[in-house]
């Protein structure tokens, strides 16, 4: 019981960092690239149509900062929290591969709620709301996030190994 509460803890504190690099990554590139307005590909023009993140924002220079903010700041977290959290050591490679594909199906759909948040804050036709935005949208996005990793992460990743399993 002990040793769960104290994944729990240090997986947040973790992810509180990981939050810091998605926070700053993420405000930098969203107001860097607003005006970027290359087309996205046909795909993703499904996935973030205007009907969902708002008109002219169905684009790189709307979506970009999204992804890879995610990117970023997730992989970084995956190793901290094999290091830090789970303490765990000769984790097999193939966990990396599993937790990029969970990861790219994560980071795609929360992108995307991400976009929808943001544009419903901005919508709201709130001139002080619009820099939070992002913020609001991110943190909201991270949390539900967190709930998928955190098992992910203690029961399928980076589980003990050094058992025998029955």
């Amino acid at each position: 019981m002990k040793k769960g509460l104290g994944e729990i803890l240090r997986f947040l504190l973790v992810s509180c960092a990981v939050g810091i690099v998605h926070l700053i990554l993420l405000n930098v590139l969203f107001f860097s690239l607003k005006g970027w307005k290359p087309p996205l590909p046909g795909f993703l023009q499904n996935i973030f149509s205007p009907a969902v993140v708002g008109e002219g924002n169905d684009n790189w220079g709307y979506v970009l900062p999204f992804l890879i903010a995610n990117v970023v700041a997730n992989v970084y977290g995956y190793f901290r929290n094999r290091k830090t959290t789970f303490r765990a050591e000769n984790v097999p490679k193939y966990c990396l591969a599993i937790y990029l594909a969970v990861l790219s199906v994560l980071i795609l759909f929360f992108s995307w709620l991400q976009g929808v948040i943001t544009h419903a804050l901005i919508g709201r036709g709130s001139e002080w709301l619009e820099p939070f935005a992002p913020t609001i949208a991110m943190c909201i996005a991270n949390t539900l996030q967190l709930i998928i990793l955190f098992p992910l992460e203690k029961f399928v990743l980076f589980r003990d190994r050094s058992k025998p399993e029955s």
